[in-house]
């Protein structure tokens, strides 16, 4: 089979190679098979769609609403990229799962509405699917409603008209839609488990995230419910398009 492309942007050590570990585990694929280009160390460069099976872009400490001047010359370097590959990836509807930040960089591309309206802090919050969720390919098999990891400063606030909602929240309206038929992102993260997203707390802290002192409470946040249907969500994506 052709490999999966992963795009990270996380600068940290620790949380990128876990993240990476995690990408591994709840999508099935070996190290050959789920390839791993660490943006934020270096430029994308190139990309032939037609030597990957799909592509996966993790989570990350960029954000896509941010005033142009806040923006470090690497976070502009990646968005350019990004934006140039999806303009090929949403003409070719080609297979593609952005995880978080990756909401972002579709969102942005398609002309959404992103600002902090709906952040959410850390934690772990109930998620339910629309209609359109239920009927997509990669939902069937979760439940109506099912627990999933948060933790972001901004989130889409009006859906572009190509996009399709498939997941709504309670706190933040828009956890998961569609653009073609091919074209998927989460603001939630489907590759996280509860020590996954402990690693990133403890990596993030000072990043904004929670505030100071309250490192014990967010550890406990994400243990409030446990949360065991998202990663499904990265093999059904990986099994539906391996080719």
């Amino acid at each position: 089979m052709k490999p999966f492309l992963l795009l990270a942007t996380r600068a940290e050590d620790l949380p990128a190679d876990e993240e990476y570990a995690l990408f591994l585990r709840f999508t099935g694929l070996s190290e050959d098979q789920l390839v791993r280009r660490r943006l934020e160390a270096e430029p994308l460069g190139e990309i032939d769609l037609d030597d990957w099976s799909g592509i996966f872009v993790g989570g990350g400490p960029f954000n896509a609403s941010d005033p142009l001047e806040k923006k470090s010359p690497v976070q502009q370097r990646v968005e350019a990229e990004i934006s140039a590959l999806l303009d090929e990836v949403v003409e070719r509807d080609f297979p593609f799962f952005g995880a978080c930040y990756g909401i972002g960089t579709v969102g942005a591309h398609e002309g959404a509405v992103i600002d902090g309206t709906y952040r959410e802090p850390i934690s772990v919050v109930e998620v339910t699917r629309t209609a359109a969720g239920a009927a997509d390919p990669l939902l069937q098999g979760l439940p109506d409603t099912f627990a999933a990891f948060v933790g972001h400063k901004e989130a889409i606030t009006v859906l572009p008209p190509s996009a399709t909602l498939l997941v709504r929240g309670e706190t933040c309206p828009v956890q998961m839609f569609r653009v073609g038929q091919n074209v998927y992102a989460t603001q939630f993260h489907p590759e996280c488990d509860v020590e996954g997203i402990s690693t990133r707390i403890r990596a993030y802290a000072g990043h904004g995230y929670f505030g100071a002192g309250e490192l014990d409470l967010t550890l406990d946040a994400v243990r409030r419910l446990p949360v065991t249907h998202t990663g499904a969500l990265l093999r059904a994506f990986a099994e539906r398009y391996a080719r």
